[in-house]
């Protein structure tokens, strides 16, 4: 199952092209903005484990899942570079095995087991013994009660039972047994009804009601409705905001984005695609980075991940991931050597 959602994110990375009439500064700039993300994010990916041996959805998640876009596009992120994660992914994950077969999983909930097992997948492992006990544990958390509710109130990442559901289904269908086909199919319906229903209160719950629905094969209709409401938030500026009025920030954005992209919910040749690259490539900072201040409180002791914007640098990481993926998305199918190596 590994092998087709892959060549399904092969086949969605072929797809989104550039923008008809854009110019060849214009793909430069992006791929410039990118290369300089890159470069920022795969130094911190680099650091954090000195410091702390646990996965983080924040460098390892959306990181994991980022780097694997990026070398598709010819971005110079190497096999190294997302071996490195996935080697860090799995052993955390190994390291609390018997958690998991207990059915107690890891502090974070399915959120990290999710985005634990998004890296992974992003990153081409195969089926094991780890995958198999953490998917047994995605599987049969809160079944009773047909979605994966939110464990824990670490805004905007871990917050959300939307990102659970688009987490959790991406799991089972990469990594479910065979032998569970019927309790994944009847898991994943369950869910793909409450989806149908439950109302989404902020941008990180339509980004992921709409992914959780792709993923779950919801009906296109609603699908439909909830990619016009997301793209009707977006603010003046180009960006989308965390929060009803609020002001936009490149994690809001940059997750909007890569999803909407991704999913092929916006083509690359719309104004709404547009306006969101030029506030992605507005706020860069000079470093590579995006600034986005954090509304979660601290669940670990403060260290410095390598990454800028000091206790703002985790939920800025993870901004800086999305919106690198966004671009590169929005940008050149396939980035020449020339561009790719400034």
């Amino acid at each position: 199952m590994t092998k087709i959602l892959i060549a399904a994110i092969s086949g969605v990375l072929a797809g989104v092209c550039s923008m008809p009439g854009r110019a060849a500064a214009d793909d430069a700039r992006i791929v410039t903005a990118v290369n300089r993300s890159s470069a920022l994010i795969l130094r911190s990916l680099a650091v954090y484990p000195e410091f702390h041996t646990c996965f983080s959805c924040h460098h390892h998640g959306v990181g994991g899942f980022m780097l694997p876009i990026l070398r598709k596009r010819g971005y110079a992120v190497t096999a190294s570079d997302i071996a490195a994660v996935t080697r860090h992914t799995e052993a955390d994950l190994r390291t609390d095995i018997e958690l998991y077969r207990k059915m107690q999983g890891q502090p974070g909930a399915v959120p990290r087991a999710g985005y634990a097992l998004l890296a992974l997948a992003s990153g081409g492992v195969k089926r094991d013994e780890v995958t198999d006990t953490v998917v047994n544990y995605i599987l049969k958390h809160d079944a009773d009660r047909g979605f994966w509710p939110a464990a824990s109130n670490r805004p905007p990442s871990e917050v959300s039972p939307f990102t659970n559901a688009f987490l959790a289904i991406r799991a089972l269908k990469a990594y479910g047994e065979p032998m569970d086909k019927q309790a994944i199919e009847a898991r994943i319906a369950g869910a793909r009804q409450w989806l149908e229903r439950a109302a989404p209160k902020e941008t990180e719950d339509r980004v992921f009601r709409v992914w959780a629905m792709e993923e779950a094969g919801g009906p296109r209709d609603a699908i439909r409705a909830e990619v016009k409401a997301l793209v009707s938030e977006q603010r003046p500026d180009g960006g989308w905001a965390q929060l009803p009025g609020g002001s936009s920030d490149a994690y809001a954005t940059g997750s909007a984005l890569t999803m909407l992209l991704s999913t092929r919910s916006l083509s690359t040749k719309d104004a709404a695609c547009r306006q969101a690259v030029k506030y992605l490539l507005d706020t860069q900072e000079s470093d590579g980075s995006w600034h986005v201040a954090t509304r979660s409180r601290p669940s670990m002791p403060y260290f410095e991940s390598g990454f800028p914007h000091g206790r703002d640098q985790f939920i800025s990481i993870a901004a800086s991931a999305w919106a690198t993926a966004a671009l590169s998305l929005a940008g050149p199918a396939q980035v020449s050597r020339t561009l790719a190596s400034r």
